[in-house]
């Protein structure tokens, strides 16, 4: 599923984001095919979860497999929008909660490289 919309403050920036509904088989002819449609895109892997408790670790390389089979770089071309490691599941306050969940959407979306959290 794909959704495109103009960046916040941005002329000709389109955002393109792209849900992989199914992690495992991985869908490589998929991603490819979306990866095709957006050669100019950067790619950036968002989730809520800490960042060793969702699906960053299992779809890093599977990822970067795909883009290198493309010639659309590696590894270390994919950023990472989400929270940093962490032993809980969850922050336990919601108002820390909101506020990172702000956090990650203004990661997502910002044009500046995003280091990761380690």
């Amino acid at each position: 599923m794909n959704w495109m919309r103009r960046g916040k403050g941005q002329k000709h920036l389109m955002i393109a984001i792209c849900r992989i509904e199914q992690l495992c088989p991985f869908p490589y002819n998929l991603v490819q095919r979306e990866l095709n449609r957006y050669p100019n895109a950067e790619i950036v892997w968002c989730q809520e979860e800490p960042m060793n408790m969702g699906a960053y670790s299992y779809i890093t390389p599977r990822l970067a497999t795909t883009m290198r089979s493309i010639n659309r770089g590696a590894y270390e071309d994919i950023k990472y929008a989400g929270r940093a490691p962490s032993a809980a599941t969850a922050i336990g306050f919601l108002a820390v909660h909101v506020k990172e969940q702000a956090e990650l959407i203004q990661k997502a979306f910002q044009s500046s490289p995003i280091p990761l959290p380690i």
